[in-house]
């Protein structure tokens, strides 16, 4: 079950921002295992942002990954939310193509 919440950010990142987005991701995944290898895959991203425009946190509760973003603008959460989504992805097709071995 994927739930994408959008809102407005009312704290400022620098002088030369006014307003900012945010966006929260609640992935639900069916074991334990897959949660924890999706997190331990994206965990080193979290903590080395590429750009100063946006960061991600990430926390775990129950069977659940929950994906925080905070961006200066729609246009880098936009662009973190894509780059987080396929690396999920990419993680979630390479855990089945292993499970078929």
């Amino acid at each position: 079950m994927l739930k994408l919440v959008l809102e407005s950010l009312s704290q400022a990142w620098s002088s030369s921002s006014k307003m900012g987005a945010t966006a929260t991701v609640r992935l639900k995944f069916p074991t334990k295992e897959k949660l924890l290898a999706i997190f331990e895959a994206l965990e080193p991203e979290t903590r080395t942002a590429v750009t100063s425009r946006s960061r991600v946190r990430m926390k775990r509760e129950d069977m659940t990954l929950i994906l925080l973003f905070e961006a200066r603008d729609t246009s880098a959460l936009r662009a973190a939310l894509n780059s987080y989504l396929h690396w999920i992805r990419l993680t979630k097709d390479v855990l089945e193509t292993m499970e078929t071995f």
